[in-house]
């Protein structure tokens, strides 16, 4: 698995809120949802980083 990094994340409240939802709407936290999203848009651009071999 790889390592995860924490850091600070400016986002709109009302943004913040419908993300917040959806997140609870799919029985995910939010910093979850928010992961899921970036990585759905990451694989739709084609832009997604490619796993290492170990």
């Amino acid at each position: 698995m790889s390592k995860k990094k924490a850091f600070a994340l400016r986002i709109n409240e009302d943004i913040l809120k419908a993300v917040e939802k959806w997140a609870a709407d799919e029985f995910r936290s939010t910093n979850g949802q928010l992961e899921w999203m970036l990585n759905e848009s990451l694989k739709a651009a084609k832009r997604h980083p490619k796993k290492k071999n170990s």
